[in-house]
């Protein structure tokens, strides 16, 4: 979908339609009045007699309106106007691109985007509008052998301005908009191939490919490299399966040379069977997603690239199946890390973080400002944050809060849950330097506490996004999330966040 910015009136757009909207109380927003003017109080009747009651998520298509340049108008409730925030706007967004694409407009003037939302201005506003746009319009059908044809699907989309003075800060938030919906893309593109499509060796060609195509470093690890290394913990992982573990290494320099890189590390699992700890039968299809860390730090090296961020990034990741097999890891087998620390291995099922701990010790080598990790680590955290908030974990209160208020901003938010040293006693062991599972309780706590030993040498958060990287039932697929916060962060660190 193409997308422009444009200081106008929107009735005099020409247009397949104008969108506007109405709130709950049957009032018009500024953009309604001004065509409801142009067309002699036609629109304001309409609404008066109850056609159009502003609940949120309601539509109401208008043709020919008099006094207007455009085929089309279509009314968008708001809900309650004291109540609208940056969810309502969303949700607003959302409705407005989907009806679009199924009323056989080619292209559309929205001016939704005018709308006051408590705290947040114009940039952000288009941004949200972006991004939302292209993940309502969003399909994975490639495996199908019978598309799920739109009969004209909106192909532009015209974001209306209010102030011509707001021109240029609106450009610049559309450029930040289509760079993180396009990274959003990608991750969810990558959480959404089948398996048997998307292992290892997939993930390794795809990250070499973008690196030719964004002019990024590129080195990817293999077994044989790992091995001379000492990534036994990341191995012990890869030991069932006859898929090759790899390790990906990119690089953006956006920043100078002598400027120390940001670190973020993806858990890139193509698919978690539990290995010898074996997962039930019943929804395992969805272990396919437990490589959606990987592709969150993939699509945000991408936004990052795409936005020509002034900063320096390296993206990591560990990836191999997990996957049971003559020569599996055991439960009770001892593993060494890369880091020296050795590791008892009580449930084969806790592979994630014995992957990540080689990765977050290979960081060390780029002597890192900061490291993220991403990861769909816990079910526990599942069952404590649901699918609203991905867990967050942090040795720096400091940069706590900046995820934290990078979440708010792109409404991808998160929770910070603590890393306090009592929860450590859980990881304690008889035969190893630690566990690689703390038991039933506080089962995503434990399992920072057991990354947060491997990050000691670098300021280091950690997002647990097992709740948030994808949907289950009838919308089942990637969400592309914490994308959007990551890139935010990011913008916030090149001091480009209006």
């Amino acid at each position: 979908m193409e997308f422009s910015i444009k200081s106008g009136s929107p009735e005099k757009q020409r247009s397949a339609c104008v969108v506007v909207g109405v709130f709950e109380s049957r009032k018009l927003t500024l953009p309604a009045e001004l065509l409801d003017k142009a067309a002699g109080g036609a629109i304001g009747d309409i609404v008066r007699r109850g056609d159009m009651d502003g609940k949120s998520g309601t539509t109401l298509l208008l043709h020919n309106v008099p006094g207007t340049l455009c085929d089309r108008v279509l009314l968008v409730g708001l809900g309650k106007e004291k109540d609208f925030r940056e969810k309502e706007f969303g949700q607003a967004i959302r409705t407005a691109v989907k009806t679009l694409n199924e009323t056989g407009a080619f292209d559309a003037s929205i001016f939704l985007t005018e709308l006051a939302v408590k705290k947040r201005d114009i940039a952000w506003r288009i941004r949200q509008t972006v991004i939302v746009a292209r993940d309502a319009t969003y399909r994975f059908e490639q495996f199908k052998s019978k598309k799920n044809e739109v009969r004209r699907p909106l192909r532009k989309l015209t974001l209306g301005v209010e102030r011509r003075n707001e021109l240029a800060q609106a450009e610049q938030a559309l450029v930040q908009g289509l760079a993180i919906a396009e990274g959003m893309a990608l991750a969810k593109d990558l959480g959404n191939l089948p398996p048997n499509v998307c292992n290892p060796t997939y993930l390794a060609t795809r990250a070499q490919t973008l690196a030719a195509e964004l002019g990024l470093h590129c080195e990817i690890l293999e077994r044989a490299d790992m091995e001379k290394l000492g990534m036994n913990a990341l191995l012990s992982v890869a030991n069932g399966t006859h898929q090759p573990p790899k390790l990906i290494v990119l690089g953006y320099q956006g920043g100078r040379s002598n400027e120390k890189p940001l670190v973020l590390v993806g858990k890139g699992i193509t698919f978690d069977s539990g290995g010898v700890s074996l997962k039930p039968a019943a929804d395992m299809d969805e272990m396919k997603y437990d490589m959606c860390g990987a592709a969150s730090v993939l699509g945000t090296l991408v936004a990052a690239a795409l936005m020509k961020l002034p900063l320096n990034l390296k993206v990591l990741i560990p990836a191999t199946e997990n996957m049971p097999g003559g020569n599996a890891t055991r439960p009770g087998d001892i593993v060494a890390s890369l880091s020296g620390q050795t590791i008892e291995i009580l449930n084969t099922d806790a592979e994630g973080r014995l992957i990540l701990c080689d990765a977050l010790s290979y960081a060390e080598r780029f002597d890192p400002d900061t490291v993220i990790d991403v990861a769909t680590l816990t079910g526990a955290c599942v069952v404590a944050l649901g699918s609203v908030a991905s867990g967050l974990f942090a040795n720096k209160d400091s940069l706590a809060r900046d995820l934290l208020e990078a979440g708010d901003e792109a409404h991808d938010r998160a929770w910070h849950l603590p890393l306090w040293d009592d929860y450590q006693e859980l990881l304690k062991s008889p035969f190893a330097d630690m566990t690689n599972t703390g038991g039933r309780w506080a089962g995503p706590v434990t399992a920072a506490c057991f990354l947060s030993r491997f990050a000691k040498k670098f300021d280091w958060a950690h997002l647990d996004i097992a709740g948030t990287a994808w949907k289950s039932g009838a919308d089942k697929g990637a969400t592309g999330r914490p994308v959007p916060l990551l890139a935010h962060y990011l913008l916030q660190r090149a001091g480009q966040l209006n």
